[in-house]
């Protein structure tokens, strides 16, 4: 969920950013947009890092992101997969909570 708000209101921003004259000359990142980014940034490293640690990862391994193009694609993946049944290390299954 807090990824598709993200996307959604980055989405929006964007929109603002470009109605209102924001963007920069390059083409880049807008005012509102960049703002946005920087504000949602700790927040996103740490549902990244819960996501690793409900699938049984440590937090250290957000650092391959940091590999281009295939470093991203193995966080996908790692995000992707299913929690780990139980509790592990990291504590107990967030699903099963719901149940």
């Amino acid at each position: 969920m807090f990824v598709l708000f993200n996307v959604i209101i980055s989405i929006v921003l964007s929109f603002a950013d470009r109605a209102l004259g924001l963007v920069s000359r390059d083409g880049g990142t807008g005012l509102l947009s960049g703002i946005y980014t920087l504000i949602v940034l700790i927040p996103g490293i740490a549902v990244a890092v819960r996501r690793l640690h409900d699938t049984g990862r440590t937090g250290w391994f957000i650092l391959l992101g940091l590999i281009p193009c295939v470093g991203g694609i193995i966080l996908l993946v790692f995000a992707l997969q299913d929690s780990d049944m139980g509790t592990n290390e990291y504590g107990p299954n967030p699903k099963e909570e719901m149940a």
